[in-house]
């Protein structure tokens, strides 16, 4: 059985752990284990805007995802940003994700405060990396996705 539950500051471990491991994967990042540390007790002591959620299957975490807020004047409500996303790899398409995103859409609609979901997803573009390194951003390129409750 899935439970997905916000993280604590107990499960700071499981969450660096989980963070290292998809920098790595997703990107071939090797994080600062302490800079990450502190950003994620950051986030569990609620000294800035974002949550994490835990997925776990029989007591065991297995999924996270961080979401933080952004303000949409054109619904007058927030949006959830989905950001941070790991499923460990003997978990994966095992319908893990789909229960977690199922839970924060349930969260949205449930939530008059909260307008949608927003979420990033690594793209391979080589002309956007020619205009946008032109610009002077680095070479990190992202899709979004949303989906946004009906008012």
């Amino acid at each position: 059985m899935i439970n997905i539950r916000h993280a604590n500051p107990h499960d700071i471990e499981t969450l660096v752990g989980f963070q290292m491991k998809m920098a790595l994967e997703t990107e071939g990042l090797l994080l600062n284990v302490e800079t990450l540390t502190k950003g994620i007790q950051k986030v569990l002591m609620k000294e800035v805007s974002a949550f994490y959620l835990l997925v776990e299957i029989q007591s065991r975490a297995v999924a996270c995802c961080m979401i933080s807020f952004e303000w949409s004047d054109w619904r007058c409500a927030e949006v959830l940003w989905l950001q941070s996303v790991y499923v460990v790899e003997n978990s994966r398409g095992k319908g893990v994700f789909r229960a977690m995103y199922a839970y924060i859409k349930h969260l949205v609609n449930t939530t008059p405060e909260y307008a949608g979901i927003r979420l990033y997803v690594d793209r391979s573009n080589k002309r956007a990396a020619e205009v946008y390194t032109s610009s002077g951003m680095d070479n990190q390129h992202y899709e979004m996705f949303e989906w946004m409750k009906k008012a």
